[in-house]
C-alpha cells in the first residue's frame, strides 16, 4: 500500500483518506456502515468539520470505543477564542473523544499568529496543552494564505484543492510544503465533482508523495472504487496522461471549484452549481440539469443584485457575476437545442 506521512506530524496513512462532508447527505445507519466499511478496507484518516452539521456525530458512533486505531481532523469557521473552544467541545462531545490529531482554522482569510492581537493562535496552543489537539493547523482556499502558512512554521499541515487541473501556484505550495515539512492534505481531488475518471485523480495524486488525498465519499460503490487502487494502483501510462492534457486543456483557467464560499447569495441564485453549468452539461448526465427547477434556477441569474458579495468572498478572484452570465448564455443555448428532451 502507497502511504503518506503528513510532514512533521509523523501521522502516517495509506493514500487513501476519507473526506466526511458528503456523509452528511444520507442516514446515520448508513454512514456509520459506509465509515466502518471504510476502516475495514484499511482507511485511518478522517476529516470533517464543525460546519458539516452531523458529520461528526456520525464519525463519533461510527468509532467510539476505536478512537486509538484512527487519525481525526476537524475544523472550526470561529472568529473569536470563546467561540474556538466552544466549537471544540462541542467536536469532541460528537466525536466520542477527548481529542483530534489535527484542528484547522476553516479557511480564515488571514492567517492567524500569536501576538496578532485576536488570541486565535493562543487558543490553540491552549488546546494543545491541555492535550485536546495533537497538531494546530489550517484548511484554505486562498494560496497567499496558504503560502504564508507553509513558511510561517506555526503551521503543522495544511488542508488545501489539489487535483491533477493544479496550477503552477498550487504545485508551488506542494513543493514549498515538504521543503518545510508542513503535512499537505488535497481536498477536491475531483475539482468538486468536475473530473469523473477517479483512477486518473489517483494516479495524479500518487506523483506527489507529501499529498494525502482525502476523497468525499457518500455512496459504497465510490468507496470500494477508492479501496481497489489500494491493491491495484492505476499507472499514469500514455492514455492517461492524455485523457488528463484534455481535461486540462478544457478546464484549466477560470471555473468555478463549487467551494460554495460565495453562498448564501443575496437574490437566491445557486451561484456553486449556476456558474459551472458549462462543464457540468458537458462531462456529466445533463438531463437532470434541463427540468423545470434548474430552469428556474438559472434564471435567477437574471435577479443578480452586481452587489459584488459573491466576488468578495471568491478565493480564486473570480469575477462571479461575469461567469454567471456566460453560462446563463450558453444554458439557454444548450436549452434551445434539446428542448425535446427537456419537455419529457
Amino acid at each position: 500500500m502507497n502511504t503518506v506521512t503528513l510532514g512533521r506530524t509523523g501521522i502516517v496513512s495509506g493514500k487513501n483518506a476519507f473526506g466526511a462532508l458528503p456523509i452528511q447527505r444520507i442516514s446515520q445507519d448508513e454512514a456509520v456502515r459506509l465509515l466502518r466499511m471504510a476502516y475495514d478496507g484499511g482507511i485511518t484518516f478522517y476529516d470533517t468539520a464543525r460546519g458539516y452539521t452531523d458529520s461528526e456525530v456520525k464519525l463519533g458512533e461510527a468509532f467510539h470505543g476505536m478512537r486509538d486505531r484512527i487519525h481525526i481532523a476537524t475544523k472550526s469557521h470561529a472568529k473569536t477564542p470563546e467561540a474556538l473552544r466552544k466549537d471544540l467541545e462541542t467536536s469532541l462531545r460528537n466525536l466520542c473523544t477527548d481529542y483530534v490529531d489535527i484542528y484547522q482554522f476553516h479557511n480564515p482569510g488571514e492567517l492567524f499568529r500569536p501576538g496578532d492581537g485576536t488570541g486565535m493562535y493562543e487558543a490553540m496552543e491552549d488546546f494543545r496543552r491541555e492535550g485536546k489537539i495533537r497538531f494546530i493547523s489550517l484548511s484554505n482556499h486562498r494560496p497567499a494564505v496558504a503560502r504564508e502558512a507553509i513558511l510561517s512554521g506555526l503551521y503543522d499541515t495544511l488542508q488545501f484543492p489539489f487535483s491533477y487541473l493544479a496550477t503552477d501556484v498550487d504545485l508551488e505550495l506542494v513543493r514549498l510544503a515538504m521543503e518545510n515539512n508542513v503535512g499537505f492534505i488535497a481536498m477536491k481531488g475531483l475539482s468538486g465533482g468536475l473530473l469523473s475518471n477517479a483512477a486518473a485523480c489517483y494516479a495524479f495524486m500518487l506523483q506527489h508523495e507529501n499529498v494525502l488525498p482525502i476523497w468525499g465519499i457518500q455512496r459504497e460503490a465510490e468507496l470500494l472504487q477508492f479501496l481497489s487502487y489500494q491493491k491495484n494502483p492505476p499507472e499514469m501510462d500514455e492514455e492517461m496522461a492524455a485523457l488528463i492534457a484534455k481535461d486540462r486543456a478544457e478546464l484549466c483557467g477560470d471555473f468555478c471549484r463549487a467551494c460554495g464560499y460565495c453562498m448564501p447569495c443575496p437574490a437566491g441564485i445557486e451561484i456553486n452549481t449556476c456558474a459551472r453549468i458549462i462543464p457540468l452539461l458537458g462531462r456529466a448526465p445533463y438531463r437532470p440539469y434541463l427540468s423545470k427547477k434548474w430552469q428556474e434556477n438559472m434564471e435567477k441569474i437574471n435577479d443578480c443584485l452586481h452587489c459584488g458579495k459573491c466576488m468578495a468572498h471568491c478565493p480564486y478572484g473570480l469575477n462571479t457575476p461575469e461567469l454567471l452570465r456566460t453560462n446563463y448564455e450558453f444554458y439557454q443555448k444548450f436549452l434551445a437545442e434539446h428542448l425535446d428532451e427537456a419537455e419529457k
